[in-house]
């Protein structure tokens, strides 16, 4: 009977010791991909980053036309030479975006 409960102890111990080895490589397979995932993660939190850079970049140029169209536009709403003033009152105290201007 000892015989018997001492097969039983070696068996459970070493069905132990197997599941012990298979969990332990799971879990090591497991934090291998949650690096990935974390690097991975940061990769794509970069890559987010940059997309306002570009699109700064993007607006800074729009900006630049805008500030040209504008000189365009001031520099022919000015009166050439021998010609009168043809605009209105209201024309000459305002701006591109209807600021006061001084008379």
């Amino acid at each position: 009977m000892t015989g018997s409960v001492s097969f039983r102890i070696t068996r459970t111990a070493e069905d132990l010791a197997q599941t012990i080895t298979t969990l332990s490589q799971r879990l090591v397979r497991l934090e291998q991909r949650q690096e990935a995932l974390e690097l991975q993660l940061r990769h794509q939190h970069q890559d987010a980053q940059r997309v306002p850079d570009e699109e700064l970049a993007t607006l800074d140029g729009i900006d630049q036309l805008l500030r040209e169209t504008r000189d365009l536009l001031e520099a022919s709403a000015t009166p050439r030479h021998g010609e009168g003033p043809e605009t209105h009152d209201s024309d000459q105290h305002h701006g591109f975006h209807g600021e006061e201007m001084a008379a």
